[in-house]
């Protein structure tokens, strides 16, 4: 592989096993607590792993396979994009895997029912749960956006998460998705926000965020769009 090398086996071994307390720490619920993680030798060998487009993997750092839903999912894997991978820093390996590894410990609370925003959300706020930097540095798009009046109308929908989407859409989503987990970790609690997965895995959205948070999406939404105007300044 041309540029920076993938880190060797042992390192990336070593940055696993300590993004899998740290999910622990965040996800109460159960699961095998250990991960698999595949480390493809280039981009094209990690699209073919997971037979789609090169295209689709360009620029990320990793991704995770499997099925949603309750029961055994042994297909979970932490797949590595080892051109992305080599680019990041140590901090920015830590976030990744720890956003992917949340991914494979929420599994089987995760359904069709889920909202992308949560789940993703949720996977980027156990990342930085443990600290990382403020709000308008990492979520830089979405704060640009912000500055400009451009403050979103809605929680990020669904399709703003796809690959090989608008990459400042899906910029967008991430960052606000992440910001939407935070506020309700720190404005109704860790517990709340956990209860909130739960409960979206199997409710409509509506019904979880009445009996997670006692409130409904519009108001949700009005307290995400203040904290984004307050914190992205």
């Amino acid at each position: 592989m041309r540029g920076r090398r993938l880190r060797r086996p042992r390192a990336l071994a070593a940055e696993a096993d300590r993004a899998v307390p740290a999910v622990g720490a965040a996800w109460p619920g159960a699961w095998a607590r250990r991960v698999v993680v595949l480390a493809p030798a280039s981009l094209d060998a990690m699209a073919r792993l997971l037979g789609r487009p090169a295209e689709e993997y360009r620029g990320l750092g990793a991704v995770t396979t499997g099925r949603v839903g309750t029961g055994p999912a042994p297909a979970d894997r932490v797949v590595i994009n080892p051109e992305g991978y080599a680019q990041l820093s140590a901090e920015g390996r830590r976030v990744v895997l720890t956003h992917e590894v949340t991914h494979v410990a929420t599994r089987a609370a995760t359904t069709a029912e889920t909202p992308q925003w949560l789940s993703e959300g949720f996977a980027d706020w156990a990342a930085y749960r443990s600290g990382g930097p403020g709000p308008a540095p990492a979520a830089p798009t979405l704060a640009r956006a912000v500055r400009a009046g451009q403050v979103p109308a809605t929680l990020p929908p669904d399709a703003d998460f796809a690959f090989g989407g608008d990459p400042q859409a899906t910029a967008r989503a991430y960052e606000g998705a992440w910001l939407a987990c935070r506020l309700i970790a720190d404005r109704w609690g860790e517990e709340a926000l956990v209860r909130l997965y739960t409960e979206a895995g199997h409710e409509a959205l509506p019904v979880a965020l009445d009996r997670a948070l006692g409130i409904d999406r519009d108001e949700l939404t009005r307290s995400w769009q203040r904290a984004l105007r307050e914190q992205l300044r």
